[in-house]
């Protein structure tokens, strides 16, 4: 078994499992996805659900011996079909954001990672300021200074983004003045990025790492790594509020997958790093 991590050495300690004693009985859960995140999740032509999000869920629901459903939805409808009980939980990516977590509850979080651009590379773009380099948005004010240099490189320039995502709220934010031009899903970002219709695409470096891997070097990551402040604290499962008992059971499945690296297995081979939270 592997050494847990202190994030998730910590969870255990405190016992995740004590949630459970007055548990409502959870043996169905449907679980919304978007089906068009890779390699978090992506739908097959035959209407298969693959990659890490999928695989990780059989393995905590195999773990925890219930049945989960695998539904698939558009991004902008997971937290209102979940709040209508359309299904129990979404597990597509979605950071624990302070905005997000006044409408819903989350698990634990499952993988984490920074956000960046993804530009054509060797394009003027290539090599945007702060190329790399980590930028903390914790502090809002000191953030926007150092970003300054970034704004004038982006000047006049097109930056493709996916609706209602975290990384919109970040160039509304910290790239004021910038244009943006947003899409349903990042495969249409990236498609126009090739295209030549916008001149970068802002994502999680995790779902751009897809992107990136299929463009065969056609395509290069560029500008800082952004973490902290309304990035958030990773991705977790979303949940209704009032489904204590559901988070508690699915914490501890998580929470054992992370520990006994499977979750860093599948990490491995779906993205070829690790984005197992420490």
């Amino acid at each position: 078994m592997h050494p847990a991590r202190p994030l998730l050495a910590a969870l255990l300690a405190f016992g995740l499992s004590s949630g459970l004693a007055q548990a409502k009985d959870w043996t169905h859960v449907r679980v919304a996805t978007e089906g068009a995140y890779p390699p978090f999740n992506s739908t097959t032509a035959d209407g298969k659900v693959i990659g890490y999000e999928p695989d990780l869920l059989k393995a905590v629901c195999d773990r925890l011996k219930i049945t989960c459903d695998t539904v698939v939805q558009d991004w902008d409808g997971l937290i209102p079909g979940l709040k209508a009980g359309k299904f129990d939980a979404i597990m597509s990516g979605m950071s624990i954001t302070p905005k997000r977590e006044e409408a819903i509850a989350f698990t634990v979080p499952y993988s984490q990672g920074p956000s960046t651009f993804a530009v054509m590379a060797g394009g003027p773009l290539a090599s945007l300021p702060s190329t790399g380099v980590d930028l903390d948005l914790a502090d809002h004010d000191a953030a926007m200074a150092r970003l300054a240099p970034l704004r004038d490189a982006l000047k006049g320039k097109v930056v493709g983004v996916q609706v209602a995502t975290i990384q919109a709220d970040l160039m509304a934010q910290y790239l004021p003045g910038v244009e943006v031009r947003s899409y349903k899903t990042n495969d249409e970002v990236a498609l126009d990025l090739e295209a030549g219709r916008v001149d970068a695409w802002i994502g999680s470096q995790t779902n751009l790492s897809a992107g990136v891997k299929a463009a065969k070097g056609g395509l290069a990551y560029a500008g800082p790594l952004f973490k902290g402040g309304l990035l958030g604290k990773g991705s977790g499962m979303g949940l209704r509020k009032d489904d204590a008992d559901l988070k508690a059971l699915l914490d501890r499945g998580l929470v054992e997958a992370m520990a006994d690296g499977t979750a860093g297995k599948l990490s491995q081979q779906w993205f070829g790093f690790d984005i197992v939270p420490r």
